[in-house]
């Protein structure tokens, strides 16, 4: 009987992930919080403009795709309950972010990236990978993750076109955000992640981007 409770519960987890595997990259979560552009009027941009927004903010949509995903990994296999904790609070901001960045796509008259899946799979992967290390290593993962995240929001506040100011309220919003997830882990004992890892998530990340701007 206990065997069969067990097998059911991981069956339960393993259903529970696929939803929200399913959600993440082919729906449309919700979010919990305000839509950071509402007060900001939507300022017409030209053909280029909009097409150069819409692929920065596809690429953000990605990267909280990734986000998702790599946090549920992590999440799933965390030893400590306080880790689990904190990885599943800032997936559930990551979520506010998707949803900002879906409804900015729409009004750019644009979509997410067609490769979501596959952005979703590999960093599923990653953070289950990161998770069994141990907890230190796994809020080590979220304090990098985050800091390259920070730090590519802000060369797309720089890049985005002058009269764009709804995608730029947003990606202030998701700005901190990032970098207030990244300060809770380090405060909650993330490990420094050592050469090169942090360079392959940067070169990851750069492959990504290039490719999720157009498609």
């Amino acid at each position: 009987m206990t065997a069969a409770i067990r097998l059911h519960s991981r069956l339960d987890l393993l259903l529970a992930e696929a939803q929200h595997a399913l959600e993440t990259t082919l729906g449309n979560p919700p979010a919990q919080r305000p839509y950071p552009a509402s007060a900001t009027p939507d300022v017409a941009l030209d053909k280029t403009e909009r097409r150069h927004a819409a692929g920065l903010m596809r690429i953000n949509h990605v990267g909280e795709v990734c986000a998702q995903a790599l946090y549920s990994g992590q999440a799933a296999v965390a030893r400590d309950a306080q880790t689990r904790e904190h990885l599943r609070e800032a997936a559930q901001e990551e979520t506010d972010h998707l949803a900002w960045c879906a409804r900015r796509l729409r009004e750019l008259d644009s979509r997410p990236s067609l490769f979501n899946p596959l952005w979703y799979g590999g960093s599923y992967a990653i953070g289950v990978a990161a998770g069994l290390r141990g907890d230190g290593w796994n809020l080590g993962f979220v304090v990098e993750t985050e800091r390259q995240v920070e730090a590519h929001l802000e060369e797309h506040l720089e890049s985005l076109p002058p009269a764009d100011l709804r995608s730029r309220a947003i990606l202030r919003v998701m700005k901190e955000d990032e970098a207030r997830h990244a300060d809770h882990a380090e405060h909650a004992g993330a490990r420094v992640l050592p050469f090169p890892i942090p360079g392959v998530m940067r070169l990851a990340s750069r492959a990504m981007k290039t490719v999720a701007y157009r498609l």
